[in-house]
């Protein structure tokens, strides 16, 4: 396996040489430095911490300047351990796009936007009551019926509702890399990335 920490940037197309066109996300993938190195003989397994983005002086508190400290490196903000890490990395050496080869698929895990409260239309998709006609008043957004009366009671676990939408940790898998810029750091992936623009991911494979 191996990874990197990145910043979504946002949208773009290319065209294939076939004269597709084809939706790509810009990510911003690292330079990461690696902050703590793990092994089966003292942790029981093996990984790699990878830490990316700078971090104010004034936010940081003296647990994190002393674990940073071991690596020579600034203070970062965020951070992410990736276990089974197949490329032999030392403490405080740096990880950046070359890594990855144009045409390899990634998985890319993100935040999805946050929507708020929301109706059943939206969150579920569910296509109303049909017809306005026959008496149907204001009622073409309705969840329609819960469940059963004097039975059960009450409603039921796992009945779709209108409620809270995104804000939640989505994974994408199989995203293909379409082009590979070392010198800014950016990464091409072909279909969108869960987020919105600036927000984190972890692309890895």
């Amino acid at each position: 396996m191996k990874g990197i920490i990145g910043k979504k940037i946002g949208m773009t197309s290319i065209f294939t040489p076939d004269g597709k066109q084809l939706a790509c996300t810009i990510i911003e993938a690292g330079p990461c430095v690696v902050t703590q190195v793990k092994t089966k003989e003292s942790d029981g397994y093996s990984s790699l911490q990878l830490a990316f983005g700078d971090k104010k002086e004034k936010h940081v508190n003296a647990a994190e300047k002393n674990h940073f400290a071991k690596s020579n490196s600034p203070v970062k903000k965020f951070v992410k351990e990736f276990r089974n890490f197949s490329i032999d990395k030392n403490l405080g050496e740096t990880i950046t796009v070359d890594i990855f080869a144009e045409g390899e698929n990634v998985d890319v895990v993100g935040t999805s936007k946050g929507k708020g409260f929301q109706g059943v239309v939206k969150r579920h998709g569910f296509t109303g009551v049909g017809g306005a006609t026959h008496g149907q008043h204001d009622r073409s957004r309705a969840p329609g019926s819960l469940g059963n009366s004097s039975d059960a009671s009450r409603v039921m676990k796992g009945v779709r509702m209108a409620g809270r939408l995104g804000g939640e940790r989505v994974k994408l898998k199989s995203l293909k890399v379409v082009k590979v810029f070392p010198e800014k750091n950016y990464l091409l992936i072909s279909g969108s990335v869960p987020g919105h623009n600036g927000s984190i991911v972890f692309v890895q494979n």
